[in-house]
């Protein structure tokens, strides 16, 4: 009878759109198991009933048990109530799996109410432990967006949405005699697991990123039969729906393919805006390559790019061109016979046609180019910090992963909006703060500079932001300055580029009540390669590494607890184009990222940064941070306002001992007695002290507010040599 029941629940949710795969092969699936699953709607036993192998037992949580439908439906399946933190119930399920039962148990132990994974039990971590069982991953997908689910009003809902079950292959689950006392590393262990499975289940290696927004605005375009919500918006005011970015992209795509080739590179010379946004998509839907200039490096780094990535036109605005004053470097790059193209020039060159054959493509969702995988998406530079700036080649594959891994880490739905003032030319500002939202169905507002702090308070405060990310300098401004109000509707906000002071974590959460968690990575990685967030976060660390990304650690002469950090994974490069070989891309060896950056990482996968390599000076024969004198000096005056002050530190050649610290800062209270006093008194090495300290009102920095050290490191050359 139970069999019969199950084939009738699978042939009808067959029919409705709804489909199993199982990564192994059943019939070698052990007779004792843990199923772990997520929760997305109350669909999910019945479903699990009808699709998976065997007669597994299913621990429902008492909202489930409660539910007299499903109890109708399953009533030939083996149920049983189940609290996750009632010691009784485990006890018992732990018994039936060690009679040689499989089990089901949803270990959020609720419905999730935002599509993605909530608070995780140790249950299943202990039944596993305990009765010495894999645990089998299963992931749902499909239901959330039902009439069944509880997030309502946070993802849009139909009748029928297509629904996918996927079992990922057994997982062996056995605790560390440490982590076994420490109950929140179990749920972490566990969490880790389905977190992994949420990247899987949702990851589409061959998709493009045009035909990705296709599929996002098929999903969130509509709301009822004639709203259409809008999504993005910038300094404008004027919010646009995914139908009219759509439509705009097809516009813009169509009128440059006309004039370039197919995978040629055209460079973008835009702020941050929608009309940026249109138009990166545009080129990508036809595959023209956009190159994403940095134009706050100057005219020759701006002319040096465009060489390195063989670019022959450029596309750009008047407005921004006039409001920024760069007239001379447009006429720079007419000289180097770079052709320049205005946005606002187009109006009178497209025509009605051009218009209607958009929006049809937009309709029957014609997308030119489906298939994205490893064909480059984007060409970024290297911020130049350690060296001279790169071009890094992005595939489509690199970004969209790069996306779904950061989703996995921390859900965004229609409720949310991101404010990014990150320029797109910079990697985070790009993958994440743009492309992320338009691809996860989040609203995005816009945002020229991110210097303006009083400004940007006050937008964040009338758009009621949700989602917040920039950098440790930036933070810090908006912090002194913003009302404590501003942003009360910020539910979390990451910070990159360069490391999150513990000044300024403790101003936002002092002040603002707001937790700044921290990510790292770089240009290379698309960029994020590791995340705190609300389930695993340590002030200190830079968080666990993301899904589906491999590791070493490499070691380092003088460094004694841990080493170089060296990475792969489908977020990581195509490869590099250097600037003496232009245009031609050189892929990594072995596909293998060395990041540059010294780190341990502990026995539950926290990441921590303790150098960078380049970063280093050899005195006499010793390693010596500059990081730590860095730090040091910061430590050693921070009760004078040393927060409110820059410092840089270099190593620059010397006769004797190979090299020499140089400290350039604009505190004028900063001297060698007073940094010797401090090394003596802290127990510090003498090695700490700077020999030159050079005192500048202001001190070079990029864009991101990251200190730009090749040029101090020139500067305080030409001062010395002076």
């Amino acid at each position: 009878m139970r069999d019969f029941v199950r084939f009738c629940l699978r042939a009808f949710f067959t029919c409705f759109k709804t489909r199993c795969n199982i990564a192994f092969d059943v019939n070698k699936l052990p007779t004792k198991a843990v199923y772990v699953s997520n929760h997305v709607s109350y669909l999910d036993p019945i479903l699990l009933f009808a699709f998976l192998p065997g007669n597994p037992v299913f621990a429902l949580n008492g909202h489930l048990y409660r539910c007299k439908w499903i109890r109708f439906l399953m009533k030939t399946a083996d149920i049983m109530p189940f609290n996750p933190i009632e010691p009784g119930d485990l006890k018992e399920l732990i018994a039936k799996i060690d009679s040689g039962r499989r089990c089901v148990i949803f270990a959020e132990g609720r419905m999730t109410e935002n599509g993605g994974l909530m608070k995780i039990y140790e249950a299943p971590g202990l039944a596993a432990d305990k009765s010495q069982a894999p645990i089998v991953p299963v992931w749902i997908s499909g239901p959330q967006y039902g009439y069944f689910s509880k997030t309502k009003g946070k993802l849009p809902h139909r009748p029928l949405p297509k629904i996918r079950i996927t079992v990922k292959k057994p997982v062996k689950f056995k605790l560390k005699d440490a982590l076994r006392r420490q109950r929140d590393h179990i749920s972490n262990e566990v969490y880790m697991i389905m977190r992994e499975m949420s990247f899987e289940a949702c990851y589409d290696e061959n998709i493009s990123l045009f035909a990705h927004l296709m599929k996002t605005a098929k999903v969130h375009s509509k709301k009822g039969l004639l709203h259409r919500p809008a999504f993005v918006e910038d300094i404008n005011r004027e919010p646009n729906s995914y139908k009219d970015i759509i439509i705009k992209s097809f516009v813009l795509g169509k009128h440059f393919k006309r004039l370039s080739q197919p995978n040629e590179h055209i460079a973008l010379l835009l702020p941050n805006a929608i009309a940026t946004v249109c138009t990166f998509f545009g080129l990508s839907a036809y595959e023209r390559i956009p190159v994403m200039l940095n134009f706050s490096v100057g005219t020759q780094n701006m002319l040096s790019m465009c060489k390195t990535a063989v670019v022959k036109k450029v596309i750009t605005s008047r407005l921004f061109i006039r409001n920024a004053k760069m007239e001379p470097v447009i006429e720079e790059m007419k000289k180097n016979g770079l052709e320049i193209h205005y946005l606002e020039d187009l109006r009178n060159k497209i025509s009605l046609w051009d218009k209607i054959n958009a929006f049809l493509r937009y309709k029957i969702k014609r997308v030119p180019h489906k298939e994205g995988g490893n064909k480059k998406a984007v060409i970024l530079f290297t911020s130049g910090s350690e060296g001279t700036p790169k071009a890094v080649v992005l595939s489509h594959r690199n970004i969209i992963s790069n996306i779904k891994q950061m989703s996995s880490v921390e859900t965004i739905n229609i409720t949310d909006t991101l404010f990014n003032a990150l320029p797109m030319f910079h990697s985070l500002g790009l993958t994440v703060g743009t492309i992320f939202p338009l691809l996860e169905g989040a609203k995005l507002f816009l945002y020229p500079s991110p210097l303006h702090y009083r400004v940007i308070s006050e937008i964040i405060y009338e758009i009621s932001a949700t989602i917040m990310i920039g950098t440790d300098t930036f933070f810090r401004g908006y912090g002194k300055i913003a009302h404590p109000t501003d942003f009360h509707n910020i539910r979390f906000m990451y910070g990159g580029a360069e490391a999150i002071k513990p000044d300024t974590r403790n101003l936002w959460m002092e002040r603002l009540g707001i937790r700044v968690m921290e990510a790292y990575g770089s240009t290379e990685c698309s960029p994020v390669v590791t995340a705190n967030n609300h389930i695993f976060n340590r002030f200190g660390s830079i968080g666990k590494l993301l899904p589906k990304i491999q590791h070493k650690i490499v070691p380092v002469d003088g460094i004694d607890k841990g080493g170089e950090l060296v990475i792969k994974g489908p977020n990581v490069m195509m490869g590099y184009i250097m600037p003496d070989n232009p245009g031609v891309l050189v892929p990594l060896e072995g596909g293998w990222y060395h990041t540059g950056d010294v780190v341990d990482i502990d026995e539950i996968g926290f990441v921590y940064i303790k150098d960078r390599i380049k970063r280093f000076a050899k005195i006499g024969g010793e390693m010596v941070s500059l990081n730590a004198v860095d730090e040091m000096v910061r430590l050693a005056y921070e009760k004078k306002g040393g927060a409110e002050y820059n410092y840089g530190v270099v190593a620059i050649p010397h006769e004797s001992k190979g090299e020499q610290i140089v400290l350039v800062t604009n505190n004028k209270d900063v001297t060698q007695d007073g940094l010797h006093s401090y090394i003596r008194n802290n127990g510090m090495s003498e090695l700490y002290l700077p020999r030159v300290i050079l005192y500048h009102d202001t001190l070079p920095v990029f864009a991101t507010g990251k200190m730009d050290n090749i040029t101090l490191k020139k500067q305080v050359l030409e001062e010395l040599a002076a």
